[in-house]
Parts: structure tokens; sequence; C-alpha cells
């Protein structure tokens, strides 16, 4: 049965730009700082909510890992499918989209992730530094960032390539099936991070194809569909 997604507000964070006060009331929203959220996982095809401006790039002491547990958006109860969180990892950096969200947008976006990413997905908030990919010596941009610790329900923890693929295989949830999940993340850092590694990704990606084949194996030769009749071509 669908769930409901709760319509709670959006609890405040120290995390959160906030203004002096005295100055929140009658503000213009559009004097309001931007803030900047880091997605790595669904959030760099999907992000859900509104933004200004969007950009590719990384954060340094992170290492992406398939070690979260869902049991809603890519998965169930029944059979938990398995979506990203992020590993802390001196020597590491992981590659992902942030977006600029401003005035209106801000409260907006903020209320949609704090369901998404929190409520039923088990995140919590950090601030990273992101560092855009096109703009090298600039400063980094401050982001905010959803991260599933060990201490969270639905944490799975590390597993082997081949037994994560296997998981994905058979999970799927209410945002789709985990598979597509897996393939959108590892095509996004294929098409727009070429020059970046993500072993433990693509580990996962070739573990889970040399999977496919077995599944859908057949024992019907493959001859006796050429004698279907074909429809003439005009």
């Amino acid at each position: 049965m669908k769930r409901d997604l709760p319509q709670e507000p959006l609890p405040s964070s120290p995390l959160l730009p906030s203004s002096p006060p005295g100055e929140t009331e009658g503000a213009d929203p559009q004097l309001t700082p931007p803030v900047w959220i880091f997605g790595y996982g669904s959030l760099v095809w999907r992000p859900g909510f509104e933004f200004t401006s969007r950009k590719v790039g990384f954060i340094r002491g992170y290492s992406r890992r398939f070690w979260q547990g869902d049991t809603f958006h890519r998965g169930s109860e029944r059979m938990p499918g398995r979506v990203v969180t992020l590993l802390e990892d001196c020597g590491a950096c992981t590659w992902g989209v942030a977006y600029e969200v401003r005035g209106e947008q801000i409260a907006a976006s903020l209320q949609y992730l704090n369901v998404r990413e929190a409520v039923l997905g088990g995140y919590d908030t950090k601030l990273v530094k992101f560092h855009p990919q096109e703009e090298d010596g600039e400063e980094p941009i401050l982001a905010l960032v959803y991260i599933a610790t060990p201490q969270n329900p639905s944490y799975l923890g590390p597993a082997s390539e081949e037994d994560i693929a296997a998981q994905i295989i058979v999970s799927s949830g209410c945002a789709g099936h985990n598979i597509e999940y897996l393939l959108r993340l590892a095509d996004f850092m294929r098409y727009f991070c070429p020059q970046a590694e993500d072993k433990h990704l693509f580990s996962i990606e070739e573990a889970l194809v040399s999977i496919l084949p077995c599944l859908y194996y057949t024992e019907d030769p493959i001859e006796e569909t050429t004698n279907v009749p074909q429809k003439s071509q005009s």
C-alpha cells in the first residue's frame, strides 16, 4: 500500500544559513543567501525540487558506498534495496552535482528533502566543501549533504560487490527498480566525470551485468524464432 508522505514542518538546523534576529519577517526572500545542496546518488539525475543553478564537481574526504538499505524508494520491507551513502575516507573524493537554491526555493527544497532523505531514507545532514568541476583555483562552495550513518536502522554495511549486485537485481520500490538506480549512477559518472574513478560503483555494475545473463538463460534454441512468420517490408 502506498505510504503518504508526512507533511511536517522542517526542523530548524544549525547547518542552514540564518538571518540576524528581527530581520526575518518582511525580508525580501531574494536577498537571503543561497543554499547549495550536494547530491551523489539519485539526486544527480532526479533532484525533485526547483533550483537556480547546478554544478558538477566533487567533495573530498569521502567515498561513495552501496551500504544503505532502502525499503521505500528502491526496495521493500521484504526485499530491501541498496543505495549509496558516504564513508569518511581521508584520501578519497566523491563526484556528484551541487544545486543552488535561492529565495522561496530554499524552504521548499529542504522540506522536500527532509521527507525524501531523512524521514524515508534515514539520512542525516552535514556541511561539506564542494569543488566545482569547471572552476579550478576557485574557492570551494559550502554545501549541505545527506549521509546515512551506521546508527540508522536501515544501514546494511559492507558486502562483496557480487552480493550487493545480487541484492540490487531483486529489489524494487516506489521510485523504480534498484537496477535503474545503479545504472543511472554509473552512467552519470561515465558521461559527466570521465576522468574520475569509482571502483566500488563500477565493480558492482560489472558484477550485475555478469549475473543478468544467467537469470535470463533459456535452453530453447535461438533457431526456433526463425520459424516465426515475418511481416513483409513495404
